[in-house]
């Protein structure tokens, strides 16, 4: 069995004139909520055995922050292909021979939302409707696969273990 966890960098700052979006920063918020994450994933058992980082700033911050919340931060790899990838390109990405059981992929809407979608075929039915309607900013999709080689990740093999985000913590907290 392989473990897709499945992370939308968190809250950005706005794009300024003349700035790319690749360089954008996170704002207050998000320097909160991405190290609220990582201790929600240390603390239940979601430790990737690798980190698939997007090549953007966000994500980069959003990483080094999540990471740290380890007791040994997992193996990371930034990965050019993931800033503005698609669903399919993603899934094409993550399919790529490797042997890290847990996989985490820091990355973008919408391709990371409609992979989460399209990867989805099981798990409770209020949660999958919760992935569907948003994947906000740190939001984390957990997804179980029923097979142990990468390259057989297809649409509708997985089974949504949990989805988590900064707010849904803190409403469960309160």
């Amino acid at each position: 069995m392989r473990r897709l966890m499945l992370l939308r960098h968190a809250k950005t700052e706005r794009v300024e004139p003349g700035e790319r979006d690749r360089d954008r920063k996170l704002a207050k918020r998000g320097r909160a909520d991405a190290p609220l994450i990582g201790a929600y994933m240390a603390r239940h058992g979601l430790v990737p055995d690798l980190a698939l980082v997007s090549a953007a700033e966000r994500a980069q911050e959003t990483w080094k922050l999540l990471a740290a919340a380890f007791a040994k931060p997992p193996k990371a790899a930034t990965d050019e292909r993931i800033y503005n990838a698609g669903a399919d390109k993603l899934m094409s990405v993550l399919a790529e021979p490797r042997r890290a059981r847990a996989l985490l992929l820091v990355g973008h809407n919408p391709g990371i939302h409609d992979l989460a979608v399209a990867l989805i075929a099981a798990g409770e039915a209020a949660a999958r409707e919760r992935v569907a309607e948003k994947l906000p900013t740190s939001g984390l999709v957990v997804i179980d696969l029923p097979f142990d080689d990468w390259a057989l990740l297809h649409p509708h093999s997985g089974r949504l273990e949990r989805f988590v985000s900064p707010r849904l913590i803190a409403a469960a907290t309160e």
